[in-house]
């Protein structure tokens, strides 16, 4: 009876079974497919933050001991169009300089972020947050450059001196015994750090100061990256309150400082 089928689709005994195999070949490559969609979906919104394909690649890894090659994660989120923020410039501009006391510092640093020593290159900058109907939220962070982590921040509604120092102030209270002998503070060349009040701050607390070259955001990058990550992250045009923006800012700099994989 089989033979007859065969015979009457004019097709041979092999080439129906290739035929089956190459349909379950199929079925079980879509399935692994599917399998590989649902992990890269969990782990996108891991602690609730949405991730890239590196970030997916490692958290995959070191969280769920499962191995994708970027590729084959990127080919996944193609195939079923799934959506993961893509990093915008930073809006950041500079304020121009308030008076002819404010003085600009030599550049310590000259990119040499990774020298091994927690507690000694703290990169420091302001970022714009805009949120709700036309308001602005402003983050002051000081980063440790090799260990990552955000030591200090401040949120204010107002981009005053004020914000800079606090931010310091804060450093110092929460780290000043962790902080290295020659530990410095690396900013751009912003009204804030050229300010006499400013330098008098690290000075009282020992610390050295170094600057950016002018309008070189490269000189600063690890900052700036930060915020191109939390702002990728957090929605917060969302928001209607700045104490809403702060309590976002405060789960996102814990997550970042104890649950974020990162690139060595």
């Amino acid at each position: 009876m089989v033979s007859y089928f065969f015979n009457l689709l004019n097709i041979s005994r092999s080439g129906y079974y290739n035929y089956l195999n190459t349909l379950d070949k199929k079925e079980d490559r879509e399935l692994k497919y599917l399998e590989a969609k649902n992990n890269i979906l969990k782990t996108s919104k891991y602690k609730d933050y949405k991730k890239g394909s590196r970030s997916i690649k490692i958290l995959l890894e070191g969280e769920f001991s499962i191995i994708y090659s970027r590729k084959k994660i990127q080919r996944i989120i193609r195939k079923y169009d799934i959506k993961y923020p893509i990093r915008k410039a930073n809006p950041y501009r500079r304020m121009p300089k308030a008076t002819n006391e404010h003085r600009v510092i030599s550049n310590l640093l000259e990119r040499n972020f990774k020298q091994g020593i927690p507690g000694k290159v703290l990169l420091t900058d302001i970022t714009y947050i805009p949120y709700g109907d036309n308001h602005m939220a402003y983050l002051s962070t000081i980063k440790d450059s090799s260990s990552n982590e955000i030591l200090a921040y401040h949120v204010s509604n107002s981009i005053t001196l004020d914000i800079a120092t606090t931010t310091i102030d804060k450093l110092i209270s929460k780290h000043k015994n962790n902080l290295h002998k020659n530990a410095f503070i690396h900013s751009d060349q912003g009204v804030h750090y050229t300010s006499p009040k400013f330098h008098r701050l690290l000075k009282k607390n020992k610390l050295r100061q170094s600057m950016s070259r002018l309008r070189n955001c490269w000189d600063n990058a690890p900052q700036e990256s930060f915020w191109g990550h939390m702002k990728d992250k957090i929605d917060f045009s969302s928001y209607k309150m700045l104490e809403d923006v702060i309590y976002s800012i405060d789960n996102y700099i814990e997550y970042y400082n104890n649950y974020r994989y990162q690139c060595s």
